[in-house]
């Protein structure tokens, strides 16, 4: 630090050049907060990481595999040891769902039904509240499987 020897020796001038300069140095000491405790020091100081990469996407899934055969058109459904009904379904060529139609007198609850998928190679038809009421297989030109109760059914043109 700079020494004065006395305010008288520098007059008037004098004085006000030792003050500004004793307020640069406070200023100064200030400015680096590194000198007075006041945060971190250039050694201690930590660089922040790159952000990481955002992690690679799933593959996509592939599409639906289309049903076998065209759906759209009617169908006989046949319970066994409970009667027969037709059911016409609708759907574009290759659709993977579409509507359901059932004609008067459908055994069991397919009456209700309303609306078919074709996913995983079988075929579900839902009712009104969207719960399956059974799930087929396609093999020689027909679906078959079986309701809950195990009565098996068929779906033939």
């Amino acid at each position: 630090m700079i020494c004065f020897k006395d305010s008288r020796d520098y007059g008037r001038g004098g004085a006000i050049t030792a003050a500004l300069a004793l307020l640069f140095a406070v200023l100064t000491a200030c400015a680096s907060t590194g000198h007075l405790g006041g945060g971190q020091s250039e050694q201690t100081a930590t660089i922040a990481p790159p952000p990481a990469e955002p992690p690679a996407s799933p593959p996509q899934p592939p599409p639906p595999q289309p049903p076998p055969v065209d759906l759209a058109g009617r169908w006989k459904l046949s319970l066994a040891g409970g009667g027969t009904c037709l059911l016409t379904l609708s759907a574009n060529p290759g659709a993977t769902e579409g509507a359901v139609a059932p004609a008067g007198g459908c055994p069991g609850n397919f009456f209700m039904s309303r609306k078919w998928t074709f996913e995983h190679d079988r075929l579900s038809i839902r009712d009104h509240k969207g719960e399956a009421l059974v799930q087929l297989s396609f093999a020689d030109g027909s679906f078959a499987g079986q309701v809950a109760n195990g009565a098996a059914v068929t779906l033939a043109r």
